[in-house]
């Protein structure tokens, strides 16, 4: 499970623009991490500016753009960059050790069409990502803050989820999953009274798993123990 994102939310669920920089999360680097990053950091590598992305430059190729906030080491997005040869994806992450795994996975991989972020989410999603430029935006397992009193700083808030709208091109997705059930619900609500969504869902729920997003070890490992993992996916209407 992955926090994805160094931002901090008041009691009203409110993003705080911190005026300071936020520290990185450096953790402590493997030989192989270390050596990943600086074999791969080059080619896939984004170093955050302010300036919005020219993704046709960046990719060479006009072709459709799938965000990920908070890959966590980045097996499942090298799988799916992988699989999809056909679009880009691009991965945000503040954990250096995730930096380096992911990195290493897609060189093994010998994928091109993945780029990566070692920067907080908030930023790069406000700054450096075009709006209506993102075929799909992913945000899987966050922390789910779960005791009560903590609700208020879960990442998917009514502004956080407006940022993501603005983000998407028309028609794109906004697809998240959780194995916390009152998360789920929690995201369903901030969701259903978002403006400019409509759910996916059949059910007005959640959604099966896609077959883009690959089953991790931990949610397999999941299943077999008998718990659950929500998915849940808003297309942008508006």
């Amino acid at each position: 499970m992955s926090d994805v994102t160094t931002a901090e939310f008041n009691e009203d669920g409110k993003y705080i623009r911190k005026i300071r920089s936020f520290v990185l999360r450096e953790g402590r680097l493997t030989k192989g991490q270390s050596q990943a990053i600086e074999a791969h950091w080059p080619a896939m590598g984004l170093d955050y500016t302010p300036q919005a992305l020219d993704l046709n430059q960046v990719f060479g190729r006009d072709a459709n753009t799938v965000l990920e906030i908070g890959f966590g080491m980045g097996a499942s997005l090298v799988q799916m960059a992988q699989a999809a040869p056909e679009q880009n994806f691009i991965g945000i992450e503040v954990h250096k050790p995730g930096i380096g795994a992911c990195l290493g996975d897609a060189g093994e991989a010998q994928v091109t069409n993945l780029r990566v972020y070692h920067h907080d989410a908030m930023e790069v999603l406000e700054h450096s990502i075009a709006d209506g430029s993102l075929e799909r935006v992913q945000l899987f397992f966050p922390d789910p803050w779960h005791k009560k009193r903590h609700h208020k700083r879960r990442i998917v808030q009514a502004e956080f989820v407006q940022l993501i709208r603005r983000k998407l091109n028309i028609g794109g997705v906004f697809h998240m999953a959780t194995d916390w059930e009152n998360y789920s619900e929690h995201m369903l609500d901030i969701m259903n009274a978002a403006e400019g969504y409509k759910n996916q869902s059949t059910t007005g729920t959640v959604v099966e798993r896609p077959d883009h997003r690959p089953l991790t070890k931990f949610e397999a490992r999941g299943h077999r123990l008998g718990h659950g993992v929500w998915d849940i996916m808003f297309e942008r209407t508006a």
